[in-house]
């Protein structure tokens, strides 16, 4: 499970994206989803999703503005950016070009992609 989780932590950045490719949302409920999403076998600490955050908002990937809640605490909200847009296509590509590399690697011949 180590390494299944360590790869989904170099990937941080990219799932984040995603979780807001379809609207804004803030850290809680963005953990919250990737908790539900993968059945509870990951959850992001919260310090890796604020750093995450602010890496992405520092490059232009995303950018934050504080919500206006009725009642409790205010939340900051995050929106992805046409850049933002353009990083997650970029890193989906970079994601399914590395898989069919691992897979060809790692498979056996007879189930290989194109082989």
């Amino acid at each position: 499970m180590s390494i299944t989780a360590d790869l989904i932590r170099g990937n941080t950045d990219t799932i984040i994206l995603s979780c807001l490719e379809n609207g804004d949302s803030y850290g809680y409920r963005i953990n919250k989803s990737i908790l539900q999403t993968t059945g509870g076998r990951f959850e992001l600490k919260e310090a890796t999703l604020y750093t995450s955050f602010k890496r992405l908002e520092e490059a232009g990937a995303i950018v934050s503005y504080w919500g206006e809640e009725d009642g409790g605490a205010r939340r900051r909200y995050y929106q992805i950016t046409e850049l933002g847009r353009k990083q997650l296509q970029q890193a989906r590509t970079d994601w399914q070009d590395a898989k069919e590399m691992i897979d060809t690697l790692t498979l056996p011949k007879g189930e290989q992609k194109g082989v």
